[in-house]
């Protein structure tokens, strides 16, 4: 019986990935390129020199949109909205991490920046906003408290 399910389960699988190679996968559909390297930098001058930028400079164009303080650092919810005209990427870093680049979109030419996501802080930091327009790098700063339980800290 778990044969026949097996079966099933992978004939539809292929069927759906050769009707998608015949058609042509939508523009939305595919991933841009890993960057390893962006990943496993550990503050903001070696993710932007990953990316292939040298600086970035402060834009009031960009907004955070983050608690103040969050009570759970594993689950802290992040936006960010660039008004920068022709933004192309949208970066998100968390200053005392680890690894600093904690979320990366790309963003299709007319389409609004406007992202959100989830990411895991170990302790209050800055989260910072990296905006790519033009080939050019943006940045903006909003400071999260993560408390423990609520108590402030």
């Amino acid at each position: 019986m778990n044969d026949r399910r097996e079966f099933i389960k992978g004939a539809g699988s292929l069927a759906a990935l050769a009707v998608g190679s015949t058609l042509g996968l939508p523009a939305f559909a595919q991933s841009p390129a890993y960057n390893k390297a962006a990943f496993e930098a550990k503050n903001l001058q070696e993710v932007l020199k990953s990316l292939g930028g040298a600086a970035a400079t402060e834009s009031a164009d960009i907004t955070i949109v983050a608690p103040d303080i969050a009570e759970n650092g594993s689950v802290v919810p992040v936006g960010v909205v660039s008004k920068v005209p022709g933004t192309q990427a949208v970066y998100i870093l968390v200053d005392k991490n680890p690894n600093a680049l904690a979320a990366s979109f790309g963003i299709p030419q007319g389409t609004e920046a406007n992202v959100s996501t989830r990411i895991k802080m170990g302790q209050t930091s800055n989260v910072l906003a990296l905006v790519k327009a033009n080939d050019k790098y943006f940045v903006a700063t909003k400071e999260v408290k993560v408390t423990l339980g609520g108590c402030g800290g």
